[in-house]
């Protein structure tokens, strides 16, 4: 199987962070995941093994537009994956970066979901 280097350091990075972090029913993993077109979040309860709430750019009203793409959409899912974790009562998480470096997208959706309330 062929694998890019920047997959591999990638998945590297995950699991070594995946080591030291777990989302439990009171502080549950915020988990970002970026593809080249989208940029997905979930918070996650480990301890239940559920997913409490999620949001993407494929779920936003401007999907589909030039609106859904880069540091604009990446804001806007931060806002909103807070707002759907404020309305079920979770205010602290913890942040899983999933191995993406913490620049651009990654820290935009981010630094937007702690303005939105949510503590981390």
């Amino acid at each position: 199987m062929l694998t890019s280097k920047k997959v591999v350091s990638r998945k590297r990075r995950q699991r070594s962070v995946r080591k030291r972090i777990t989302g439990s029913d009171t502080c549950p993993r915020l988990c970002v995941y970026r593809s080249s077109r989208h940029i997905y979040a979930q918070v996650i309860s480990d301890q239940s093994g559920v997913t409490l709430a999620s949001a993407s750019t494929l779920s936003s009203p401007a999907a589909g537009s030039d609106e859904s793409k880069g540091v604009d959409a990446a804001r806007d899912v931060g806002r909103r994956i807070a707002e759907r974790c404020g309305e079920k009562q979770i205010s602290r998480v913890v942040f899983d970066r999933n191995g993406f470096l913490f620049h651009g997208r990654v820290k935009a959706l981010a630094e937007a979901a702690r303005e939105a309330g949510l503590v981390f």
